[in-house]
C-alpha cells in the first residue's frame, strides 16, 4: 500500500485559495466604496 502516500489535504494550495479569495474580497469592497464616494449628485 505504498501507493496511498499522498495527503488528503494540501495545506499550501489551501492557504493559497484562501489569499486569493480574501484580495478578491477586499478588492470589491474598495471598488464599492469608491463608487460610494465618487456617486455624489450635482447641484443645479
Amino acid at each position: 500500500m505504498n501507493f496511498l502516500n499522498l495527503p488528503l489535504v494540501s495545506w499550501i494550495n489551501g492557504t493559497i485559495m484562501i489569499g486569493v479569495f480574501v484580495l478578491v474580497v477586499i478588492g470589491l469592497v474598495a471598488a464599492v466604496f469608491f463608487l460610494m464616494k465618487t456617486d455624489t449628485k450635482k447641484k443645479e
